[in-house]
């Protein structure tokens, strides 16, 4: 066969959902298969977003993306290998064979280009038998894409940004940041598609048809509204390459939310409209300039590569470009009034909320070590909100609202009361940020203000962090517990960072006053979570145990509360505890938290070790039937997801590149 040589090659991590176009919670469509002609490309809740990409050579049609029409072959392809930014496919249809290449160019040091909702899809291919063949490349998207529900009515039109034709598509409602929720796609905007050739604007099923028996579009016939389920209207875009013995075609799909955060009453737009950029002019320069942006693209993958692997192993490698677009992904970066980038994260398939604190914190690795910038960008709501008046409580936020509408807290008790709240867990992840955050010049001026704010915080922690009450902590769907200990090392971490914080804004004596309390809560600690084998699960609870990845910034800021001999005490126990897919989170349900799992991992000093704990993360996410966008919540006597998928939390999955 032609890609034997492909095949032969070492098999790539089997993604349980490919991403395909990957941007923020409206902007992220996944292919839930093998083989991305195997199902419909779906937006990461699982509805249908259906992308169609067919090639003909030498007059035979083949498809390249999509299961329909099913009376097509589809391309023989090779196993997806998952980079950073791009999903490369290799394939053969008749005589020619080359890749199929989705990028979304999210480089996360330049936060302009992180923003643009621009993807490029690309069809590099070659003659497998020197001779010149006649191709053409065929792609659509649907009205799926811009709506919520297929009865919402849609109406297409064909825009001009300059030289290069452009189809766009939207409802005709455009209730602009109309709703909220968690299962829920976007039904305001419009949906961009660019190609270098012809376009049309069409019933999806007859557009593919004509394309297949005779290599050309159909005529336009969307300008009137009609429900998106209505012969499934959309955008489709062909190149007619000719006879060519090889070729590279290029579509662009963009996606222009309007404006994308409600925040405390601010309506604001992504942050690449800050200067007062047009979306058409976006967009534009995006297909312009998409040699460079790609070759930028692929240099990015490859240094991501090479330093993930150099640090722990090709499998945290995998895992890491998996985990890179989604983390991402789940996120929206919006100017504020003075231009300042805030970054708001969903909740996904968990409840909905907005900059859920306790997302934040799993999630903040890749940021603190790649762009600490957005570290700040993410604390900054949560530090402005909690600022006012209307915040009437001694502890920091749980969230913001329901994504994308941020006017303030709704889990819990919300502003009311304090049930179901999560005082000493947010108090400590806001604390212990703000302090990793902080050892950044540019960040740590902009930490400086909400010092009494954070030092409130601390307080608390002080009062009621060492042998906390029953509450709730980021693993609440594991329930209340009183006397967590894995919650009180978190604020006993948290104390000790804010010694560090006060000493680094002048504070002396609350510097003196946190690192003495922090001292003396670490020695109390060891005295109440035990000297078995492993340091218990709750205080009292003889006989329990649980992951305590909140150890984890003893090391990573220089604490120095526990030294290295109870990690390595700890990781010895969880080793005895290994199953096939990983350690389960506590003596309680067999099930884990991949980010948690990680972080536990990054405390390991030897690279077996390291590999104990992590391979059976990559086994699980190589094995698992559950073809979502990768999971943190998962089975780990079964490569069963629990809950969540699509995440910010995946990004958390960098901590080993924070470590020394």
């Amino acid at each position: 066969m032609l890609l034997a040589a492909a095949l032969l090659m070492s098999t790539p991590l089997r993604a349980p959902s490919i991403p395909l176009v990957v941007h923020d919670p409206f902007f992220s469509v996944w292919c839930p298969a093998d083989k991305l002609t195997d199902k419909w490309s779906v937006h990461w809740t699982g509805k249908n977003n259906a992308l169609v990409g067919l090639i003909r050579v030498d007059g035979k049609t083949y498809r390249l993306c999509g299961p329909q029409p099913g009376n097509l072959p589809a391309v023989e392809s090779g196993a997806p290998r998952v980079e950073a930014t791009t999903t490369h496919v290799p394939f053969q249809a008749g005589a020619v064979k080359g890749e199929l290449s989705f990028c979304s160019p999210l480089l996360i040091e330049d936060i302009k280009m992180l923003s643009q909702p621009v993807s490029y899809i690309r069809v590099s291919y070659e003659s497998t038998d020197g001779k010149p063949h006649d191709v053409s490349v065929y792609w659509d998207a649907s009205a799926e894409w811009c709506v919520n529900q297929t009865s919402e009515i849609v109406q297409g039109s064909r825009l001009r940004f300059g030289s290069m034709q452009v189809g766009r598509i939207g409802t005709t409602e455009q209730k602009v940041l109309g709703k909220k929720g968690d299962d829920d796609r976007i039904n305001w905007g419009y949906l961009y598609l660019a190609g270098e050739g012809d376009l049309a604007l069409a019933p999806l099923n007859e557009s593919r048809e004509l394309f297949a028996k005779e290599g050309r579009l159909v005529e336009d016939d969307i300008d009137a509204p009609r429900a998106a389920n209505d012969g499934w209207p959309g955008v489709a875009v062909l190149k007619h390459e000719g006879k060519q013995t090889k070729g590279l075609v290029d579509t662009a799909i963009g996606y222009d939310d309007i404006l994308s955060i409600e925040y405390l009453g601010r309506r604001l737009p992504a942050y690449w409209r800050k200067d007062g950029e047009s979306f058409g002019e976006m967009f534009r320069t995006a297909f312009k300039d998409r040699d460079a942006v790609l070759k930028k693209a692929l240099a990015f993958d490859a240094q991501l590569r090479k330093e993930t692997t150099d640090k722990r192993g090709a499998k945290f490698a995998d895992i890491a470009m998996l985990a890179y677009r989604q983390g991402i992904g789940a996120q929206k970066i919006v100017a504020d009034l003075d231009g300042t980038p805030l970054m708001f994260s969903k909740e996904n398939f968990s409840n909905g909320c907005i900059v859920t604190v306790d997302v934040t914190y799993p999630a903040a690795p890749l940021y603190l070590w790649k762009n600490p910038k957005l570290a700040s960008a993410m604390l900054l709501p949560i530090l402005q909100y909690a600022s006012l008046p209307r915040w009437k409580f001694d502890f920091a936020p749980h969230d913001l609202g329901t994504y994308p509408i941020a006017n303030g807290q709704v889990y819990g008790g919300g502003e009311r009361t304090e049930e179901n709240q999560m005082p000493v867990e947010e108090c400590g992840n806001m604390v212990i940020l703000a302090a990793a955050v902080a050892r950044h010049p540019e960040e740590a001026k902009a930490m400086k203000p909400f010092w009494p704010l954070l030092k409130k915080w601390t307080d608390y922690l002080v009062k009621y962090g060492l042998d906390p009450a029953e509450q709730l902590c980021t693993d609440d769907f594991a329930g209340h517990l009183a006397r967590n200990a894995n919650l009180s090392l978190k604020a006993i971490m948290g104390i000790g960072a804010a010694a560090q914080l006060a000493k680094q804004y002048g504070d002396t004596a609350a510097a003196t006053e946190y690192a003495a309390v922090a001292k003396k809560y670490a020695a109390a600690w060891r005295k109440l979570a035990g000297t078995g084998e492993a340091t218990v699960l709750n205080f009292g609870n003889a006989g329990s145990w649980s992951l305590k990845y909140n150890l984890i910034w003893d090391e990573l800021l220089g604490l120095n509360l526990f030294g290295p001999e109870l990690p390595a005490k700890e990781i010895g126990f969880y080793l005895g505890k290994v199953q096939p897919f990983g350690v389960a989170l506590d003596s309680r349900p067999n099930y884990t938290k991949m980010d948690w799992l990680m972080w536990i991992a990054t405390m390991t000093k030897d690279q077996g070790t390291f590999d104990k704990l992590v391979d059976p993360i990559w086994k699980f996410l190589n094995e698992t039937p559950d073809r979502v966008p990768m999971t943190d919540w998962y089975r780990v006597d079964e490569a069963r997801h629990v809950g969540f998928q699509a995440r910010s939390v995946v990004s958390g999955l960098f901590m080993p590149m924070l470590a020394k």
